[in-house]
Parts: C-alpha cells; sequence; structure tokens
C-alpha cells in the first residue's frame, strides 16, 4: 500500500473537531432550553385555564342554587313585608323572626356584636344569611342539605349560608357551606342545625351580604344587616345581594427559570368595596376571582300608592 492510499484513508477516518463538537453542544441545548420554556408557558397556561373552568363552573352552579333557595324566602307566609319584626320572616334577623337566643342563627354582617366570620380578607370579615320558607306548594321541596321537604310540611325550613374551615384543611382553606334545620309555627327549632352543613362552595376566601330596602318608590338601598337592625324605622327586604371570593383548589405553577413563585391579584372588589387578600404563600399561588349575584324575594311585596289625584268633584 503506497503512501497516498494512507493518506486517502486518514481524511476519510477524521471525525469533528473539538470546536465543531462544543458548536454542536451549544446548539444543542439551546435548542432544548427553546422547548422547554414553550413547554413550561403551555403547562402554566393550560393550568390557569383549567383554574378559571373550575373556579367558573363551581361559582355558576352553585350561585344559582343558592338563588333558588333565596327565592324561596318567606313562601308560606301570609305576611309579605320582611323585617326583623315579621313572624316567621324570610330573612331571619332577630328572636322576633325565629325563637332562639342562639345569634349564630341569625343573619348577620361583619361588623355584627359578637359575630366572628372567618375570612381571608384582610381586616374584613365574612357574613352569614339566614332565610326562611315553608312548603306550601303541591309538590316536595328540597333544602340546601338536599333533605326532603314535605308537600304541605307543617313545619318551616331555616337554611342557614356560612364560611367555615374545611374539614382537614388548614386555617386558610375556607368554604362556603349552609345547614338546615326545622322549626314549628311557634318558632321553636325541632331539627337541629348541624354545625358542618353541607359544602356548596369548595374553596371560598369571603362571603358578604347586603340587604335590599325600599326606602321610597323610586329609591332601593343595600344595607348589612347590622346597619339595618340600627335603623329607626326598618323598611322592608326586598332584594338580597350576594358577593364571594372563590379560588381554584389547584394551585398555579411557579417559573422555575426566573424563580418568581406563581401568584395571583392580591385584591379584590367585593360589593363595590375594595379588598386586601391576607394569606399565605402557598395560598396566594391559587387562581381568585369575584363572583356577585342580586336575586329578587318572591314572596316579599311592597306596594306604594302616591301622587294619585282624584277624579270626584266637591
Amino acid at each position: 500500500m503506497n503512501n497516498n492510499s494512507m493518506s486517502h484513508y486518514g481524511n476519510r477516518a477524521s471525525g469533528f473537531t473539538l470546536i465543531e463538537l462544543m458548536i454542536a453542544l451549544v446548539l444543542g441545548l439551546l435548542v432544548s432550553a427553546a422547548v422547554i420554556q414553550v413547554y413550561i408557558i403551555n403547562a402554566r397556561t393550560s393550568m390557569v385555564q383549567q383554574s378559571a373552568s373550575e373556579v367558573q363552573d363551581t361559582t355558576i352552579f352553585a350561585l344559582q342554587a343558592i338563588d333558588d333557595h333565596i327565592r324561596l324566602a318567606n313562601l308560606g307566609n301570609p305576611i309579605s313585608n320582611i323585617t326583623s319584626t315579621t313572624p316567621h320572616g324570610g330573612i331571619v334577623l332577630t328572636t322576633n323572626n325565629l325563637n332562639s337566643t342562639d345569634i349564630g342563627l341569625f343573619t348577620t354582617s361583619a361588623d355584627s356584636p359578637g359575630w366572628t366570620g372567618l375570612s381571608n380578607i384582610d381586616g374584613v370579615e365574612s357574613d352569614q344569611l339566614t332565610l326562611q320558607y315553608k312548603n306550601i306548594t303541591s309538590a316536595p321541596l328540597y333544602d340546601c342539605e338536599g333533605v326532603e321537604v314535605a308537600s304541605r310540611s307543617a313545619n318551616w325550613v331555616v337554611e342557614r349560608y356560612f364560611i367555615r374551615q374545611a374539614t382537614g384543611g388548614t386555617a386558610n382553606d375556607l368554604v362556603l357551606a349552609c345547614a338546615a334545620g326545622r322549626v314549628n309555627e311557634e318558632g321553636q327549632i325541632v331539627k337541629e342545625f348541624d354545625g358542618i352543613g353541607a359544602v356548596i362552595i369548595p374553596a371560598v376566601d369571603q362571603f358578604k351580604v347586603l340587604l335590599g330596602t325600599i326606602t321610597n318608590v323610586s329609591q332601593l338601598s343595600y344595607l348589612p344587616a347590622s346597619i339595618y337592625l340600627d335603623l329607626t324605622e326598618k323598611p322592608a327586604i326586598t332584594t338580597v345581594k350576594l358577593g364571594v371570593i372563590v379560588r381554584s383548589t389547584t394551585p398555579l405553577l411557579d417559573d422555575p427559570e426566573s424563580g418568581v413563585a406563581a401568584s395571583d391579584k392580591g385584591k379584590f372588589f367585593v360589593l363595590g368595596t375594595q379588598q386586601q387578600l391576607n394569606a399565605d404563600s402557598v395560598s396566594k399561588k391559587h387562581y381568585r376571582r369575584t363572583y356577585e349575584s342580586t336575586i329578587v324575594l318572591r314572596s316579599a311585596r311592597v306596594m306604594s300608592v302616591t301622587g294619585l289625584k282624584s277624579n270626584v268633584k266637591s
């Protein structure tokens, strides 16, 4: 074999140089980083969309169910004006509405005396709503815990909507629950309220309630329960407005590249008032949104007749 043949064989067997290998390695790392970044962005976007869908679906269905029950308030009561003095009044505010000394069973607002409502909002407690009705229809109804209320039942149904800590959860893991009881015609409790109740919304940070009253023919005012009870002349309650801050049960993903922890917004407007989230770093990773609902009470009617002129001549 001559030298030319050996030289030709040696050229064919030569590989990549060190510089070429380094360039290929850098390019491979850049491509891998780009692919990983795209994957992370897609995963985070998918998680946000999933959390938003979860919050929206849960809240809309839950609020629709609550709205349907609130519309039953004062059903079966021959007195259509709902106030704090109405016997078996549709919105339970005092012992005149419900023959009980337990203030924990009444509709209360954050600043009501002796009331503490759980909340993840800085300095603002949650409210509680208690309503009452009797099934005078020809068909069975079901209370907020899913228990059947027989047609033309003699007892009144009392439902209490409130915030409590989730079973087995942390201090910031709150749910909106409802406990239902029964009272007789005299307003005495004949079926005790379950202290835990049924979970209506599984992840809530705050629950607020305003009572809508007609102060004159053309003006509708919304008041917390505490302010309404302080009024000297208490107008009839015709509307209930609800506000909730709901969060996802699944936390958002962190950004490992920037080292920034996932966090949703911390300020919310609930029933016209700005609220500041007060939660630990883990809870702040959840997707949160505010939902409001206004319900007109079907069994509460207020009639005002003004400005009528007589056609009879003297």
